[in-house]
């Protein structure tokens, strides 16, 4: 286990040394449900602003060990804030422009997917993220964090396809009641840039697959071929011919020459039968 623990968190450096190139500028960062904290890449998160406002705070996760992350920034997904019903968080802009939303997310509480589902939208009508289920992307206690450029263009926002109207320069993330259970979200930054420019979690190690053990099928079939081989030896062995002459069957004699000697006995009594009538 030791050995697995150390080759995991080597992946998570090494995944982490080979991400984009640069930063873009950071304009609105917060950790959910947690205290400020400044990450790896220099990104300070602002303590989150609904505390006493709106949902619940909740550390639940803190009794995990995050995957994906540095053991530093484990932080960020191991708090959260979720709601009963849709909430979200208003996000100022720096006028026109390329911007990227990045929502950090962990599942700490469920233990199988379907449980957590709900929607992600921007200024309440711009569907950007739908049927979100993070169990049933990554597993419990793995980071999953969701990209979502969009754009802004004098009074108008741009994401996915559709419009929406700015007002007081300010556009609202909002987090969507559904059906299933509550709605939440771990972190959340916004950069002015390009979906390049935003440093992105490893990929998802792969699990080893078992090596296939070849030796039963070949002692089967190593078997089977002994059983051709006698087989065939028994099927040729059956229609094989004798070498050698055959052996004469006694039985099988003519009748004939068994009684010859018989018929010489009575040929050389009949002459003496007839001397001895004569006299």
């Amino acid at each position: 286990m030791a050995n697995k623990a150390f080759i995991f968190s080597l992946y998570v450096i090494i995944g982490y040394l080979h991400q984009t190139n640069g930063l873009g500028e950071v304009i609105y960062a917060v950790n959910a449900g947690g205290d400020a904290h400044i990450d790896v890449y220099g990104i300070r998160y602002e303590k989150d602003p609904l505390t006493g406002k709106v949902g619940t705070a909740s550390d639940f996760g803190k009794q995990l060990v995050i995957g994906r992350v540095p053991p530093g920034d484990q932080i960020l997904y191991q708090t959260e804030r979720y709601h009963h019903s849709t909430f979200g968080y208003e996000i100022p802009i720096k006028g026109d422009g390329d911007y990227v939303l990045v929502l950090k997310f962990s599942e700490v509480y469920f233990n199988s997917p379907l449980n957590k589902v709900f929607d992600v939208r921007l200024n309440g009508e711009l569907p950007v993220i739908t049927n979100l289920d993070i169990f049933g992307q990554v597993g419990k206690g793995v980071a999953f964090d969701q990209y979502v450029p969009f754009a802004v263009v004098g009074n108008r926002i741009v994401a996915e396809g559709h419009e929406s109207i700015l007002r007081g320069n300010k556009i609202k993330v909002d987090f969507v009641k559904g059906q299933k259970d509550n709605p939440k979200i771990n972190a959340i930054f916004v950069i002015k840039g390009h979906l390049d420019d935003v440093p992105k979690l490893p990929p998802l190690p792969r699990e080893e697959e078992p090596e296939e053990v070849e030796e039963p099928r070949i002692n089967h079939q190593i078997n089977n071929n002994n059983n051709n081989n006698n087989n065939q030896d028994k099927e040729s062995s059956s229609k094989r011919r004798p070498s050698g002459p055959r052996t004469p069957d006694p039985y099988a004699s003519d009748e004939t020459g068994t009684m010859l000697p018989v018929f010489v006995a009575i040929g050389a009594a009949i002459p003496i039968l007839f001397c001895l009538c004569k006299l």
